[in-house]
């Protein structure tokens, strides 16, 4: 149970630390933080957890991955339901204790504000079109995954896969957050749209599976161009 319990708290802190940096930070100019420090707020979220606990389990914190990882070899068929089950729940209670926080201010709407939520069209930051969010959550996620693989292959150096892993998720998030407030991740995007509870829940079917195509594209094609296992 305890690598369950790690992938609850690992999603948990990047769910309340990144769409928390959106939430109650970046909504207001004046703290100055910008989309490029909730870039890195996700990535520092990654980057922490995958050192606390990505002993214990993997560190995935995100069901593409675990998929992803499945996919290329490195993870067991027989774990991937839980382990997903796991990173939803840590997201959605880390989406509730944002809300009660936001909350406290008196004007605070999560519907209206979109409690940073991933979207498209219309809901997208910059209005970006169905197609295009499709393609960079699927582009964005297979190359998260040969990140993830290759930081963390035998034959990489030792002790460095959560800075390339953490670094990597902040470089996606300045590529993508103008187009969908960048999702790579269904937990994350889950947990949210439960308490923005419109449109996010509608759109929330690009948000599972874009990444979850994208991270098997990438596990395969680690697997198969550039593994050093025969």
């Amino acid at each position: 149970m305890n690598k369950y319990f790690a992938e609850f708290f690992g999603t948990f802190w990047l769910v309340f630390g990144g769409c928390g940096s959106a939430v109650l930070a970046a909504a207001y100019p004046e703290l100055g933080i910008g989309f490029a420090g909730v870039a890195l707020a996700f990535g520092l979220t990654v980057l922490t957890m995958a050192y606390a606990v990505g002993h214990i389990s993997g560190g995935h914190f995100n069901p593409a991955v675990s998929v992803g990882l499945m996919i290329g070899g490195r993870f067991s068929a027989k774990e991937l339901l839980p382990y997903i089950i796991s990173q939803v729940v840590g997201a959605t209670a880390a989406a509730a204790v944002l809300y009660f926080v936001a909350t406290g201010k008196a004007e605070f709407d999560a519907v209206a504000s979109g409690f940073a939520s991933n979207g498209y069209a219309e809901h997208s930051p910059n209005q970006y079109s169905l197609g295009a969010a499709l393609v960079i959550e699927v582009v964005l996620t297979a190359f998260f995954l040969i990140i993830i693989m290759g930081a963390t292959d035998e034959r990489a150096p030792k002790g460095f896969a959560p800075i390339a892993i953490g670094l990597g998720l902040t470089l996606i998030h300045l590529i993508s957050i103008p187009v969908t407030n960048t999702s790579v991740n269904p937990a994350r995007s889950t947990g949210v749209a439960l308490f923005q509870g419109g449109w996010a829940i509608e759109q929330l079917w690009l948000f599972w599976l874009a990444p979850i195509v994208g991270a098997a594209l990438g596990g395969i094609i680690y697997r198969s161009l550039l593994s050093g296992n025969k």
